[in-house]
This record gives structure tokens, sequence and C-alpha cells, in this order.
């Protein structure tokens, strides 16, 4: 955990309420979770608000969905049209509104490399929220740039947002684990139980200050609830007493009786701390077999 001074629940409900500020979230799903519960999560926290206006920006989407105000539908206008036509579906920043403007791209991941920066530049504002999905499974785009550092679409979209939602399937109760479930999704083979209402989501929320938090929750779509995630594989996983016997002839636990003496044993330093409270010392003790010369200074360890 990033920080313990906040509640992470609450901090998601705000951030889904879009009741903190926060310009510019991006979504990362795969096949395996995609982001449309998570947005109708948005939906549904806002959906108490008045009017609030959600401009759908479709790439990949066909129809339009219920709670979309606006649908601009890319392949009927062309991507150069694009931001002239929300633009143009947005109210002014200076017309006061108590309503909340709502962009949603439902993936990034067709935008050339060289415009996704002037892409969401265009669209951010302070009175606008600009949430997106970045597909994590799909091949990133080939830089255009002539610059060889230049960042591929994924690090540059972590760098650019203000709230991160990272999903992934919840496997604490399924008999896969990550590794080979990454291994048949690889091979496009889509195992059964994926895309439950149940998902499991790294949520990182950047302050003003520059300090990011970093939560690991369990949200529950059809109940609109969120917990913390608790990992039920590295419980398990713990050392116990059990899990060493029948490994080697030697006893390699510790009874009860043995940690007892061994945290009653007088430890030098300590003894140092105590006598020497505000500085720094050595403690000498001396054996029968040293060879010790009053008359020599030399030998004076003091």
């Amino acid at each position: 955990m990033a920080s313990t001074s906040h509640n992470p629940a609450i901090l998601l409900k705000r951030t889904l309420s879009l009741a903190d500020p926060s310009g510019f979230m991006v979504c990362y799903d795969s096949m395996a979770q995609t982001s449309s519960l998570l947005i109708n999560e948005i939906i549904h926290n806002i959906s108490g608000s008045s009017d609030p206006n959600i401009t759908y920006i479709a790439f990949e989407t066909v129809n339009k969905p219920s709670y979309a105000t606006n649908f601009v539908d890319v392949n009927d206008i062309g991507f150069t049209k694009v931001i002239e036509t929300v633009q143009s579906l947005l109210p002014l920043a200076n017309q006061t509104s108590r309503s909340k403007n709502l962009i949603i791209v439902d993936s990034l991941n067709h935008i050339p490399l060289s415009h996704l920066s002037s892409f969401i530049t265009s669209l951010v504002a302070p009175h606008i929220t600009l949430l997106s999905t970045y597909h994590k499974d799909l091949l990133s785009n080939i830089p255009t740039h002539s610059l060889d550092n230049y960042p591929n679409a994924e690090t540059l979209l972590q760098f650019m947002a203000t709230s991160i939602f990272d999903i992934d399937p919840l496997l604490n109760n399924s008999t896969l684990d990550e590794t080979e479930l990454r291994y048949s999704l690889d091979k496009f083979h889509i195992p059964k139980g994926l895309n439950r209402s149940q998902f499991k989501i790294t949520f990182t929320n950047r302050r003003r200050s520059g300090r990011s938090l970093i939560h690991d929750l369990v949200v529950d779509a059809k109940k609109h609830t969120y917990d913390l995630y608790e990992d039920v594989a590295e419980e398990a996983t713990e050392e116990t007493p059990e899990m060493l016997q029948g490994l080697t002839t030697f006893n390699l636990s510790t009874s009860a009786k043995q940690k007892e003496a061994k945290d009653q044993v007088a430890l030098p330093f300590l003894e140092a701390q105590s006598e020497f409270a505000g500085g720094t010392a050595i403690v000498y003790e001396y054996e029968k077999d040293d060879d010790y010369d009053e008359e020599d200074p030399y030998e004076d360890p003091f």
C-alpha cells in the first residue's frame, strides 16, 4: 500500500463519482476482463447528479449506449474531425452548470501514437473528465517519431493520466492461475468464468502534489461495493512448521519454548545502547585467557 491515511474504498468511490477532479482517467483491460463493467460503475455513481452530459467517442462500438447523451462514430466522420465535433457538443468553460461533463473513448488503441498526446490534451479541460480504455493484450502502436527513445502508447498514457484502473479477473476461486490464464489467452483460448461481475483493479490515484496512491481492490458490479483485495494464494503460502516436516532428517521448526528463550537473549548492542545513551561506545568483556598489561596504556580498550 502506498498510503494508510486514506480509505481506499472511499477514495475509489469518490473517483468513480467524479467528486474529486480527475481530468484524464485510463482503464487498462484485456480479453480476460473488459472495462465495460467499471464504466457502468461510473455511470451508476454519477446518475444521481443533475443531467450528466456524456459524449461517447466510438472506435469499436456500433450502437449508441443508453446512457450516452451524444454519440460520435469515428468511422462515419473520420478521425480528423473528431476533436472539432466533440468540442461543438460540449458546454463552454464559462457556462455555470452543476451537471458533470464526461467524455468516454471506447479504445485508444486505434489512435496513431503521433497523435495520441494531442488528442488527449485537446479534450481534457477543468470542467470535463476524459475516460478512456486501452486494451493491454493488443499490439502497441509502432512509433512514428524520429526520436528513438519516444515512449510507447501505454507508457505515455501512464504518464498523462491522473487516475489509472488496471483491471484483471478475480482468480481466487478459479482453477487457473495468472500464468496459465496468460498462456491460454496468448493462444486465443478463452477459459470459462471470465468477465464476471466481481473483478480486481489496481487503482492509481495521482494527487496534485505529485504523490501517487496505489491500492488493490475488488469491485462487485452487482452490489456496487468496493473492498480491499486480499490475495488468498499468498496467505496460503506463508511458512508454517508443518511445511518443514519431511524435508530433511534435521528439525527445522522452532517450538514456542525455543522462540521464548531466543527473545530473552540479551544482545551486546542493546547493552551498549542502554549504558551509553546519546553516544557510541565499545563494550568489552574480559575472559580468563586475556593477556592484559595494566602498565601499557595502548592495550586499554577504553
